[in-house]
C-alpha cells in the first residue's frame, strides 16, 4: 500500500459516512482513526444524536460482519459470548456444541453499554484486549478485524452502571457527540423525514482495513515525539514532578501506558491523513483529548467542583513543552 492509496481510501470512508451522518466531523474522523488503528471507541452523547447510526454507517462502509448488542440490566455474559448447548446427534447420542454469541463479529455495536451490570460488561474485556473469548475453559479466537464501538448516555443515572476504570482503559478513544447546530439540524430533518433514506455504500473490506492499519504503524516517530507523548501521560499523574497545581488538586489517578500507545497510534494515522509520512508534535496534541479524557480519574474534590477531564487535558497540553 502507498501513502496515496491510504489517503484515498481514508477520504472515501470519511466522506461516505459523512454523507449519512450530518455534522459530527471530529467524531467521524476520530472514529475512523481508531478503526484503522485497530482500537475501540466509546461514544458518549444525549439520546437521538446519531451514535447508533454512526456505528451502522461505518459497518456498511467497511463491509464488515456487524453485530448489535443492546445492553440491559438483565443481559447475561452468555448472551454476549455464547454458551455450550446440549444437542442430539444423528447416532442418537447427546453432545455439547458451542453456540457462538454476537461478540463473534468484526464490528460490535455495544449500545448503551452502561445499562448492563459490571459482570456483563466484563464479558467484553478479554475480547477487547486479547481478541479471544474463553467459555467453560475453552478459548476461541475472534476473527480480525475486531472493533467494539460502544455508546452511553451521560445524563441518566437510574438503571445504569458506570464503566469501571479497567473497562474504560480498553477503549482507545472516548468521543463526545455534541448537539448539532441549526444548519446541521435543518439538514438532518430534511434527510430523515422524507422518503429518501440515506445509506452508506461499501468502500473497502476487512482485509484492506488491516493492511491500512499495518501501513500506518510504519510511519516513523522521532524520539522527541515519543518522549513528548510519554511526558504528557506522565504529567497526568498528581505525584509526578511536572504535574500542574490543578492536577495535584483534582486528579486521583492519571492515564495508564495505554494512553501513550493510543496517542502514538492515532498520531500516526492522523499524520498520513494530513499528507505527511512522519509524526509531528501537533498530531499528538490533536489526538490527546480523545485518548486521555476517559483515562483520568478525578478525586472527590474534582467531582464535587464539576471539573471536566477535558480541562485537565488542556491544562496538561499547556504545561508540557515539546
Amino acid at each position: 500500500m502507498t501513502p496515496e492509496q491510504f489517503i484515498d481510501l481514508s477520504k472515501k470512508i470519511e466522506s461516505e459516512v459523512a454523507r449519512v451522518i450530518i455534522g459530527q466531523t471530529d467524531v467521524i474522523r476520530h472514529t475512523m482513526i481508531a478503526v484503522i488503528s485497530g482500537g475501540h471507541v466509546l461514544l458518549e452523547g444525549l439520546p437521538g444524536l446519531g451514535k447508533t447510526s454512526l456505528v451502522r454507517a461505518f459497518g456498511q462502509t467497511l463491509d464488515l460482519r456487524f453485530s448489535r448488542i443492546q445492553f440491559t440490566p438483565d443481559l447475561m455474559p452468555a448472551d454476549i459470548v455464547g454458551t455450550d448447548i446440549l444437542e442430539e446427534r444423528d447416532d442418537g447420542k447427546r453432545a455439547f456444541r458451542f453456540q457462538a454469541g454476537p461478540i463473534f463479529a468484526n464490528l460490535i455495536l455495544a449500545d448503551e453499554i452502561n445499562r448492563a451490570t459490571p459482570k456483563t460488561q466484563s464479558a467484553l474485556l478479554e475480547a477487547m484486549q486479547e481478541r479471544t473469548v474463553t467459555v467453560l475453559g475453552r478459548t476461541y479466537r475472534v476473527e480480525p478485524p475486531f472493533f467494539v464501538l460502544a455508546t452511553q448516555n451521560p445524563i441518566e443515572m437510574e438503571g445504569t452502571y458506570p464503566l469501571p476504570e479497567a473497562q474504560l482503559d480498553r477503549f482507545m478513544f472516548k468521543l463526545n457527540v455534541m448537539f448539532p447546530d441549526t444548519n446541521e439540524l435543518t439538514t438532518i430533518i430534511e434527510n430523515t423525514t422524507s422518503d429518501k433514506i440515506s445509506r452508506a455504500h461499501h468502500i473497502t473490506d476487512g482485509k484492506t482495513l488491516i493492511e491500512m492499519g499495518q501501513f500506518a504503524r510504519q510511519v516513523p516517530a522521532a524520539a522527541q515525539v515519543n518522549r513528548y507523548a510519554a511526558a504528557i501521560v506522565a504529567a497526568t499523574h498528581p505525584e509526578n514532578a511536572d504535574a500542574t497545581e490543578q492536577i495535584k488538586k483534582y486528579v486521583r489517578f492519571g492515564s495508564s501506558p495505554r494512553g501513550a500507545q493510543a496517542l502514538l497510534l492515532g498520531a500516526r494515522v492522523l499524520a498520513l491523513l494530513n499528507g505527511r509520512f512522519n509524526v509531528a508534535i501537533d498530531d499528538v496534541r490533536a489526538i490527546a483529548p480523545a485518548a486521555l479524557r476517559h483515562r483520568i480519574l478525578l478525586n472527590y474534590e474534582g467531582q464535587g467542583e464539576g471539573i471536566s477531564t477535558n480541562n485537565i487535558v488542556r491544562d496538561v497540553l499547556a504545561a508540557v513543552k515539546a
